[in-house]
């Protein structure tokens, strides 16, 4: 076959033919996309999914439109995979918190309910041994006071002071019964004592600083336990993120955009991080705020706990300080008498032989003897309170910011971004290269100026901000519980349910009869315990 000959001027031809192997070593060849596939397979996608070589971008919604490793499917499970990784890393860092304020909560819960425990324990074993059958048939006396005392810690609705005020009531009538046992009583006559109670002082000052003691430890004790649950609780809630599409977007042009362009070594740049961080965490770095001030009032209400409010420091001689009490009664016993007779007139005199036992038959002439440190537990759950103290005081200060600092966190993660090193050679969002942006500020409304998420400043997450109310309620529970002001921690509706059938019961249930009362305790001599 003949060959073609050029029509063109013989110098144009001559031209085109030595151009044409230039021309074609031009011309650009596709770039394997074989590391793209292997690490989405990894990924545990199917390789088949993936391009062997870049192809046209077009069909990509969020990726640059470039040639590309990436098909639309492979964008849209990166999509899912971004919102995937970031929810992990903020549960992964929530957790750490949140479990360190739950096993917290499970001590000091622990060692409330234990040290009752061991209070009542020692108070029953120190009376039996000290009024025998006398202390064993009025000891619901007793049990009543603590069985108040441990529905208190656990969130009842238990007035603290009337609670106490109405023991003490309660102990001085079954104790006048004792030193005047030739005298007949009513249940009015016996009414009429016990109003004497803060006037006479018959237990001395031991019930006035007693109240005063109980009152400020249980509050604090039951309000900062309280405290290590609202926090728990918190977290739990607020850690469960869900990305906006625009912050899912966003995800997406950081974490897998680089692989859609074959740069799958290439990670993030820090600040670039920072930004997206921020912008998917904008309402949870509005919660620092309160966060923090919530953690300053928990430390507040700590300390206390270390000092004058030390719950175990109260409980612990509880006992011997109700002894002494019943001591003092015993000794003002002919003065407080008198008082009462010409306060409430004088009592019937029983008929001859029916006198009640008196302190002096009843037998109890042995004296308290001290206690050993081995008789007795010292501590409850296998700890102190001071320890428990010490050891949350230092959490508590390292969970301030938590919020705030917690997109940085994330990024400094080297699984997630380059860290704070080497700006020139990171994901810029568009480009291996520096990120020039400025990092924007934490919380919503800085959001506002934020380059790489949009942020809708106007729609605060309702989650998060009933969570900040949960806070500020809490904080004012926490102040007012390092005043020593009593706390109530009753749903309000819930509350006023109880006090209605309170009403109801009260308006119904007479007063117990004479024929219920119990005998009086004997009265011992002084209780020295060491």
């Amino acid at each position: 076959m003949p060959r073609r000959r050029c029509s063109l001027p013989p110098l144009v031809c001559t031209l085109a033919a030595l151009s044409l192997p230039l021309l074609l070593a031009a011309e650009p060849r596709a770039k394997s996309c074989s590391e793209v596939r292997r690490l989405y397979a990894a990924k545990g996608f199917s390789q088949s999914e993936a391009p062997s070589h870049e192809i046209s971008g077009d069909h990509l919604k969020v990726c640059s439109q470039a040639y590309t490793c990436c098909t639309q499917e492979m964008e849209e499970r990166y999509s899912q995979l971004s919102k995937h990784d970031f929810r992990n890393a903020v549960v992964e860092l929530s957790n750490h918190l949140q479990t360190m304020f739950s096993s917290r909560y499970k001590k000091f819960d622990e060692f409330f309910k234990e040290l009752l425990e061991n209070a009542e324990k020692s108070l029953n074993d120190m009376f039996v041994r000290t009024y025998g059958r006398l202390y064993m048939q009025n000891s619901e006396l007793f049990k009543d006071l603590f069985v108040e005392l441990k529905r208190y810690y656990v969130g009842g609705n238990v007035n603290l002071e009337e609670m106490l005020n109405d023991f003490w009531a309660r102990l001085l009538e079954r104790m006048f019964r004792l030193v005047n046992p030739q005298y007949h009583f009513t249940d009015e006559y016996l009414e009429c004592v016990s109003k004497y109670t803060e006037q006479l002082k018959p237990f001395g000052d031991v019930p006035r600083k007693l109240k005063l003691q109980v009152t400020r430890a249980f509050v604090a004790a039951r309000t900062f336990a309280q405290g290590l649950a609202v926090a728990r609780d918190v977290i739990s809630k607020v850690s469960a993120v869900n990305p906006t599409p625009q912050g899912t977007q966003a995800l997406l042009k950081m974490m897998y955009c680089p692989h859609c362009r074959g740069l799958t070594s290439v990670k993030p740049c820090y600040n670039y991080c920072f930004n997206v961080m921020r912008g998917c965490l904008a309402n949870q770095g509005d919660l620092d705020a309160e966060w923090n001030i919530f953690m300053g009032s928990m430390l507040l209400v700590a300390e206390r706990l270390e000092g004058p409010f030390n719950i175990e420091s109260v409980m612990d001689p509880i006992d011997v300080k109700i002894s002494d009490a019943i001591m003092n009664m015993q000794e003002n016993s002919m003065q407080v008498s008198q008082k009462v007779f010409q306060g409430c007139g004088q009592p019937k005199t029983l008929a001859q032989g029916r006198t009640a036992r008196s302190v002096s038959e009843g037998g109890f002439s042995a004296r308290f003897r001290p206690y050993n440190p081995e008789e007795r537990p010292t501590t409850a759950a296998g700890t102190s309170l001071d320890r428990l103290v010490t050891d949350v005081k230092e959490k508590l200060k390292q969970a301030k910011k938590f919020w705030s600092s917690l997109p940085g966190n994330i990024c400094s993660d080297e699984k997630i971004s380059v860290g704070t090193g080497n700006e020139n050679e990171c994901w810029n969002g568009s480009a291996k290269s520096r990120y020039d942006f400025a990092v924007t500020g934490n919380g919503l409304a800085s959001q506002v100026n934020n380059p790489e998420v949009e942020v809708d400043i106007t729609k605060p997450d309702m989650v998060i901000r009933r969570q900040i109310m949960v806070l500020r309620v809490m904080t004012n529970k926490l102040k007012n519980a390092y005043s020593g002001n009593d706390v109530d921690f009753i749903d309000v509706k819930r509350a006023a349910g109880r006090r209605a059938a309170a009403a109801v019961s009260s308006s119904s249930a007479p007063r117990s009869s004479s024929s219920t009362r119990l005998k009086l305790l004997g009265a011992p001599t002084r209780v020295i315990k060491k």
